[in-house]
């Protein structure tokens, strides 16, 4: 018998799980005798509840919860002293699907069968914060070990990695593994059915470090800086859609500018992958499919194409184009787009990253002199690049916190702003072109 993970954090599941061949006599033992008799299967078939009063499929183990490994048995004494590692657990349950049983809570895609809502319970315990920060240089022994560093030397790009003990030092970006990862390799391969569905979190969860400098936000990092962090995330989505069962990778990032300099966190992007294309990537797909049908053309093509987007244009530069959307669910919201149409941001070339990085500069500086202090997030919206039929124009999306949502908001999904998206664009346009002209020498 191999025990799976039984050490683990507080908080996290140690699974494993024992399944008997059919024919072997033992397929009907009752979940409840599993930890009482020597040698019995988990049972894969429950006749009796573990207590009475609860649901024959729905399990409450003496506060603790475990799977036993495949094609295993464990004796009597085995079993709890399994059990005694996990006192920390104070309950989970799991529930029964098609003779699957499928854990509630961390390690699977929860999707709603009213809105198509999906949930994954995560925590990210204030990783990445204060001084002390894990991600800071000289603490890279508290993340998990790098799988891309990059270093600049004399202007020379070169990419790293840790290998055993030995850590990269000096690096300018640094990507690796999540230690709260919102999907994993390990997840399970369970799924649930309407109205309770659920898909495993199988995936990579890649947190990308953007600057060692501890007093660098996402608004002050400098354009060149910006274009090394493209061209790492260029690099880490090729290599994540190497990887068995991605469908998309999500890129984004956070910035949150109500806490003070010494505990703000440090820069860095995530990386994420999933088995199955975000919600909001698939209402842009089929848009995009419907405007191919009706007008010949990509909506987003179309609104750069507009000269009504005139007046809500930010910043343009030789290849992108920034402009506050038509309906934004913030005021002060923004996009940033290729000027040309353009669904793969994998064959981006470095004169062009090069440029999209003194944008995001211009952009999230300008945004920062207006909103001093403003949270925001980062969301790329990529094709996904394994199908070749579902592409969309891709681009970069920015959200100011600048107002709560109210029940209008978060029950109806129609937004009230107090600022119309031409007056921000035009508050927008005057900070961003400041930012820019300070940066190429004309301010």
């Amino acid at each position: 018998l191999s025990v799976i993970s039984i050490n683990r954090p507080p908080g996290s599941v140690a699974f494993m799980r024992m399944i008997w061949p059919r024919g072997s006599g033992h397929e009907s033992v009752p979940f409840a005798n599993a930890v009482r008799v020597d040698a019995v299967p988990f049972g894969t078939t429950c006749k009796s509840a573990p207590r009475s009063g609860t649901p024959s499929r729905v399990f409450d183990l003496l506060d603790t919860f475990f799977l036993l490994a495949l094609d295993s048995c464990l004796t009597a004494a085995e079993c709890w002293h399994a059990t005694s590692h996990l006192s920390s657990l104070h309950w989970l349950f799991c529930k029964l699907f098609n003779n699957s049983l499928i854990p509630f809570g961390m390690g699977s895609v929860r999707i709603d069968s009213l809105s198509g809502r999906f949930m994954v319970i995560h925590s990210d315990g204030g990783i990445g914060k204060g001084p002390d920060s894990e991600y800071a240089p000289g603490n890279e022994a508290q993340t998990n070990p790098s799988v891309f560093s990059l270093i600049v030397k004399e202007g020379i790009l070169q990419s790293q990695q840790d290998i055993d003990e030995q850590v990269v030092k000096d690096w300018a970006i640094r990507v690796f593994e999540s230690k709260k990862p919102i999907t994993t390799p390990e997840s399970g391969n369970d799924y649930g059915t309407t109205p309770f569905e659920c898909q495993p979190a199988h995936g990579h969860h890649l947190i990308l470090v953007a600057s060692p400098d501890r007093n660098d936000t996402l608004s002050t990092i400098s354009p060149e800086q910006w274009s090394h962090i493209l061209v790492v995330v260029q690099d880490r989505l090729r290599w994540l859609y190497t990887k068995k069962g991605v469908s998309y990778v999500a890129v984004y990032a956070d910035h949150d500018g109500t806490l003070c300099a010494d505990d703000q966190m440090y820069p860095h992007l995530n990386m994420v992958s999933f088995r199955m294309l975000p919600p909001m990537i698939e209402k842009e797909i089929e848009s995009h499919r419907k405007s191919q049908e009706r007008r010949g053309e990509c909506p987003l093509c179309l609104i750069i194409e507009d000269g009504t987007h005139e007046s809500r244009r930010v910043l343009q530069t030789e290849n992108f184009v920034a402009y506050c959307p038509w309906s934004p669910s913030y005021p002060f919201e923004f996009f940033i787009a290729p000027k040309k149409h353009a669904v793969s941001f994998t064959r981006m070339s470095q004169k062009e990253m090069e440029d999209l990085g003194l944008m995001l500069r211009a952009t999230l500086g300008g945004l920062g002199v207006i909103h001093d202090g403003v949270s925001y997030s980062i969301a790329f919206h990529l094709s996904a690049e394994r199908k070749s039929s579902r592409q969309i124009h891709w681009h970069i999306e920015v959200y100011p916190m600048t107002k709560k949502w109210s029940g209008m908001e978060r029950g109806y999904g129609i937004h009230l702003n107090d600022v119309s998206p031409e007056d921000a664009a035009c508050q927008l346009a005057s900070a961003c072109r400041k930012e820019l002209g300070n940066m190429v020498g004309i301010g």
